[in-house]
């Protein structure tokens, strides 16, 4: 998906404006969600987190549009390819399959067990 410089801009300029309305967050104030958090929640509250990592990574693509140094820097290409036809529910039973079995490793970050248990294994099965 390609996007307009106009259009560029104006994401921009939102996404400037929100974090100056709600100030900036000092990095060790944004919690890391982690498997000790992941198995604590309600259904509700992992699809959410799902959909704003989602999000996150629709802004970045869109934000950045067609261009191949951006795909150079960033694992959102990858993380696109490797979730290819996965669901909300499917990423959420993963999720919860992968913690249940390994509740000694519940400090690490759901994200990164996002990456090594389901985009990596699929990125290999696609080359």
């Amino acid at each position: 998906m390609t996007m307009k410089p106009k259009m560029r801009w104006a994401v921009g300029a939102a996404c400037m404006g929100l974090a100056m309305a709600w100030g900036m967050a000092r990095a060790q104030e944004v919690p890391l969600v982690t498997g000790e958090h992941w198995v604590k929640s309600t259904e509700q509250l992992k699809r959410t987190y799902l959909i704003g990592i989602a999000n996150a990574y629709q802004v970045e693509q869109a934000y950045q549009g067609v261009n191949p140094t951006f795909a150079s820097q960033t694992a959102v290409p990858s993380f696109a390819k490797g979730l290819k036809g996965q669901t909300l529910d499917s990423v959420r039973g993963t999720l919860d399959r992968w913690y249940a079995a390994h509740p000694d490793l519940l400090k690490r970050p759901v994200i990164e067990t996002i990456w090594y248990e389901i985009v990596q294994p699929e990125l290999r099965n696609t080359k």
